[in-house]
């Protein structure tokens, strides 16, 4: 292999992974619940090493994490299930009084000799699709987390298996230190931004829903937990999660109400995702926001509605594991933000200098 031009391995590389997500597409149905077992476990890893460097048994400490999960998991699939239950039942109303609104709209516009067929704008703006879009989505949701059984008994061996995982990376592949520190850095920082990200999700949503809460807008449990879910997805996640939250808060409450809503939601994200995050994950692992569009697209294809939640965290293990290999950084690369290539082009040109200095000091 290392005999190969670079050409070569790289046509290689790209036949293998093509393979490979043929693969996954046809073993979806079993692919699916075990990444999101594997996020799960990645998400319980911290919790499990706090409560163990607290002297307590490893053992102990996953059955009470695991413990934990499963009454989550309990609680939220019931409210998934009844919010989305409720709110297929309140949709035609909900459809019927924004078709309404728009055609109080056209009607207004006519008066000013625009003139708008009613028709036209349900082919561009169909409200079903977009409210039916929350059903959907969670309701796949909802579908994966059926299995519960089988997600946790998973999650529970590999937190079993978690401590001698990264011993085994080391032997599979190569026990060199530089290989040892490679493995050691993807999953640490995995591990981190799993962790940060979902705290993170947390307060957007927890914030969200007490505001809308507050309100009084009707399902904002749904829309809390659907700002939760979508936050994953950085960039156009936060407008995926604010559309059917405006939406509802403007056949319900009226135009202000709505317009503070969408305030509610670029504020809580640009504080979020400006401010907090940086602030506690330090540098970024950022994508660029093509990449993050086109990953919300291919994982949603490849694995459904769990693929599209958990896009960004597959496409940023796909770039670290590309990071760390000398064959595939030009490619992690190309999926890097502008601020990545930035910091990159720095620190390239400050290596360059101590490099220049180090010459200079031995001439």
């Amino acid at each position: 292999m290392s005999q190969m031009p670079a050409s070569a391995r790289t046509a290689l590389y790209f036949a293998a992974i093509v393979i490979s997500l043929a693969g996954i597409k046809i073993a979806a149905p079993i692919v699916v619940p075990f990444l999101l077992s594997l996020f799960v476990a990645i998400i319980c890893n911290p919790a499990i090493n706090f409560l163990a460097d607290r002297k307590i048994p490893r053992g102990l400490a996953i059955t009470l994490v695991i413990f934990f999960i499963f009454s989550l998991f309990i609680i939220l699939g019931g409210i998934i299930g009844s919010s989305v239950t409720g709110f297929q039942a309140a949709l035609p109303s909900y459809e019927a009084q924004l078709a309404s609104e728009l055609e109080w709209v056209i009607n207004k516009m006519a008066s000013h000799n625009i003139t708008i067929s009613m028709d036209e704008v349900r082919a561009y703006f169909d409200p079903s699709k977009i409210m039916g879009l929350v059903t959907t989505t969670l309701s796949g949701f909802s579908s994966v987390l059926g299995n519960i059984f089988l997600l946790l008994l998973t999650v529970v061996f590999m937190l079993a298996e978690g401590q001698g995982f990264a011993k085994k990376l080391h032997f599979a592949f190569d026990d060199s230190v530089e290989t040892e520190k490679r493995l050691d850095n993807v999953l640490n920082m995995v591990n981190r931004y799993m962790a940060i990200k979902t705290m993170i999700s947390l307060a957007t949503g927890l914030i969200i829903g007490f505001v809308l809460w507050v309100m009084g807008v009707d399902f904002f449990v749904l829309w809390a937990l659907l700002a939760f879910l979508l936050n994953y997805i950085p960039n156009i996640g936060s407008i995926i999660a604010a559309v059917p939250a405006v939406i509802l808060t403007f056949l319900q409450l009226g135009m202000m109400p709505a317009t503070f809503v969408i305030g509610l939601f670029v504020t809580v994200n640009m504080v979020m995702g400006s401010v907090v995050e940086p602030k506690f994950m330090g540098r970024s692992l950022g994508l660029s926001t093509l990449v993050v569009f086109l990953s919300l697209i291919f994982w949603g294809w490849l694995l459904g509605v769990v693929g599209m939640l958990l896009s960004v965290p597959l496409t940023m293990i796909f770039k670290i594991a590309l990071e760390n290999s000398s064959d595939s950084r030009w490619f992690a690369i190309l999926l890097s933000s502008d601020e990545e290539i930035e910091l990159l082009a720095k620190e390239l040109q400050e290596e360059n200098e101590e490099d220049n200095n180090e010459a200079n000091r031995t001439d």
